[in-house]
């Protein structure tokens, strides 16, 4: 048999690195499949869709599935079954990235399942795999006659030392003061989601137009390549849907004035839904007498109904500046929050803005506690983690329970990212937030975000500053080229809109970001005035937030843990622990503490926690005796413990010892020892004799006597006591 030859495009970034596009070798019996290199980094994309939809089925099943293999990275998995197991946190941040740009370019009316499985399958430290999973999942499709609107891609652009670029090394994130995934079209921004170190508006802007150009470069080389393969055109036929244009437009004609007439008074999203239920129960009581004819009419009425309302809301804002909940569109809901209401926790906080209510809920804990991750990408421990839950009540609905969803893990990292920020880099706690999401009609990820930063207060986290966030919308009109951007929107808001824009920040930039946005072609002024009216919205909440707790507290609680973290040589971390163990455990239980030793370098990081601060210090005390290295020339409190003819054996601290010479006890002449065993005294290190003997003196710490031809002075001592006794 033959190798199959492949069909392969290359991409030249702007600083020279390639990205090669290869197909036709790997994986032929998937409608599509490319092998992306880029570097030692290599990803297998493949694309599936079903001919036909299935029964019923009214919307896009699209799937898409990432999974990094730990062969890539020569590594094998270290849990019990030594294989690849459920997908991590950022395996499924990856799948979103990609879903998020992918579902919004496929046909409206296309409901046949559509299957992307993106695997990383060789790894290169030098190339960060998630930044290129989009390019590649849209070059398999590309080449393909899928119906898809494409093709896209995504790029990672990070700055550094003020410099723009894309793609990064792990390495350079760590440097980097803005990071931030884009995903686009040839002509539309479609998803933006990132972390910054509060950035302006106008950099923020710069720096998705700068991602952009490069990924108008990227879409250029997949389009010759589907042009090598010669199989993506015409696109395959299909028939998903089938309409019926009188009850279309007996929906609309009957319907559309009553429901932009109730969208004009102000409702709960209760009170509103009932409302709306109500119309288009009354449209259906027509058909009442006739079976038949009802269960024929009922599908399509309430497809048509829905884009009724859409269509009505849509343009009760754009004409008459009127939400659903009778605010403007600069307007932020009503807004209460309360600090410290669970007193078993570390900190917590309820943040309530509209019908949308999160309680956070801090945990501090010691290095023990930390998020272990470990991916081909990164083996390391996490300190600040943030977990999300949605449960269904909070929307007033009973569904089943299924573990944590790809949305609470997406929501949960935006708000990390937002608040990890303006954690300070000696914070000696790993701090754990929890976010219950009670109620819920618009950005509950943003109430997150603002809950989050007043727990941290109450748990007297030394936050830099406080953070805020908002979700923008925008409602627009292609026949008209109306639009209009809405601070703080409503579940329907987002819903019906065209854009659901998240932004979080402190008083001074941007800490956070993620965009998702539903219409073609998006102007930059468009982008402008959303991100300057999330600012004054952000400023708002922040504004109210800090009326509940305006810094953070002096103090953690007194049933939160007190931390101390120490360093000491790398040689005495043996010491420390003890044979088996045995000092370090004795030590915890003595003193009723938590302690922990890491090995960095030369240095060993200890941390030393506890609920009881004078155990703490005790805990401190023992170790720096255990850990004592005499300083030359420091002067120490010492206690005598052994008196020979020629001196005084002197303790500096336990186990530390060192002889003081007869004739370094005063300047004048002794004769004899002046101390006994358990004297306290102050002497002064000197340094080591030629047999590393420890040398000490006690005369230094006096004033030297005047030579027999200068008048003398009366002698000032150190301490009350004579040198001689």
């Amino acid at each position: 048999m033959n190798v199959p030859q492949a069909i392969s495009e290359t991409i030249t970034l702007n600083d020279g690195r390639e990205i090669t596009i290869e197909t036709g070798k790997l994986a032929r019996q998937a409608d599509g499949s490319v092998v992306l290199r880029m570097g030692d980094t290599m990803l297998l994309a493949t694309v599936v869709a079903a001919r036909e939809a299935s029964p019923g089925v009214d919307f896009l099943p699209l799937t898409v599935d990432y999974r990094e293999k730990f062969y890539a990275g020569g590594r094998i998995p270290g849990n019990f079954f030594r294989r690849e197991a459920r997908p991590s946190d950022d395996e499924i941040l990856t799948m979103r990235l990609v879903d998020r740009v992918l579902r919004p370019l496929f046909p409206g009316d296309f409901h046949a399942e559509v299957q992307v499985m993106i695997s990383l399958i060789s790894y290169d430290k030098e190339v960060m795999p998630e930044a290129l999973a989009g390019l590649a999942a849209s070059a398999a499709i590309a080449i393909t006659d899928i119906p898809f609107n494409g093709p896209m891609s995504e790029v990672r652009v990070v700055r550094i030392d003020g410099k723009l670029s894309v793609n990064p090394s792990y390495e350079d994130l760590l440097r980097a003061d803005i990071d931030i995934m884009v995903g686009a079209t040839k002509d539309s921004i479609v998803m933006v989601e990132g972390e910054m170190k509060e950035i302006s508006e106008q950099e923020m802007l710069e720096a998705i137009q700068f991602a952009h150009e490069e990924i108008k470069i990227q879409i250029a080389a997949q389009e010759r390549l589907a042009e090598k393969v010669g199989k993506s055109f015409p696109k395959r036929e299909y028939s998903h849907e089938i309409h019926d244009e009188k009850i279309r437009e007996k929906v609309w004609k009957e319907c559309y004035d009553k429901v932009y007439e109730m969208a004009k008074t102000p409702s709960s999203k209760e009170e509103r839904g009932e409302k709306f239920k109500a119309v288009l129960a009354e449209f259906l009581a027509q058909y009442e007498n006739n079976e038949e004819e009802l269960e024929r009419v009922t599908p399509f009425a309430k497809v048509y109904y829905h884009d009724v309302e859409k269509e009505a809301m849509r343009q009760m804002i754009l004409e008459e500046r009127v939400r659903l909940d009778g605010r403007d569109p600069e307007t932020i809901r009503p807004i209460w929050s309360q600090v410290d209401f669970l007193p078993g926790a570390h900190g917590s906080a309820i943040f309530t803005r509209g019908e949308t209510q999160s309680l956070a809920a801090v945990t501090l804990g010691s290095i023990k506690d930390a998020n272990m991750l470990d991916s081909v990408i990164t083996q390391r421990d996490e300190r600040f983690f943030l977990h999300y839950n949605f449960p269904p009540f909070s929307t007033g609905e009973a569904r089943p329970l299924r573990g944590t969803s790809r949305r609470e893990v997406g929501h949960g990292n935006l708000a990390q990212r937002a608040l990890s920020a303006v954690i300070p880099e000696d914070n000696p706690y790993t701090i754990r937030i929890v976010s219950d999401i009670l109620e819920s009609n618009g950005s509950s990820s943003m109430a997150t975000v603002c809950a989050g930063t007043l727990a941290l207060m109450d748990a007297g986290v030394k936050i830099n500053k406080p953070v805020s966030g908002i979700a923008m919308g925008l409602i627009t009109d292609k026949k008209t080229g109306k639009w209009t951007v809405l601070s703080d929107i409503l579940g329907d808001e987002d819903h019906l809109g065209d854009m659901d824009f998240k932004v979080t920040g402190t008083s001074e930039g941007i800490t956070a970001c993620q965009m998702d946005i539903k219409i073609q072609g998006l102007s930059v002024d468009i982008m402008k005035k959303a991100l300057m009216q999330a600012r004054e919205g952000r400023l708002h909440i922040l504004n109210k937030m800090i009326e509940a707790i305006a810094q953070p507290r002096e103090d953690v609680k007194p049933h939160a843990p007190k931390m101390v973290l120490m360093e000491i040589p790398k040689d005495f971390i043996g010491a420390v622990i003890g044979p088996g163990g045995k000092i370090i455990q004795q030590l915890q239980k003595d003193t009723d503490t938590v302690i922990a030793i890491e090995e960095k370098g030369e240095i060993g990081h200890i941390e030393i926690s506890g609920t009881n601060r004078e155990k703490i210090n005790e805990a401190v005390a023992k170790i720096n005796e255990i850990t004592f290295v005499p300083v030359v020339g420091e002067v120490y409190k010492g206690k005598v413990v052994k008196v020979v003819d020629f001196g005084a054996f002197v303790a500096i601290a336990k186990g530390t010892e060192g002889l003081l010479h007869i004739s370094e006890i005063d300047w004048r002449r002794t004769d004899k020892v002046p101390y006994s065993e358990g004297d306290e005294l102050e002497v002064k290190f000197m340094g080591y004799d030629n047999r590393k003997k420890m040398k000490l003196s006690r005369k230094v710490l006096f004033p030297r006597p005047p030579k027999p031809d200068q008048k003398l002075q009366s002698p000032t001592f150190k301490d009350k006591e004579s040198p001689l006794g």
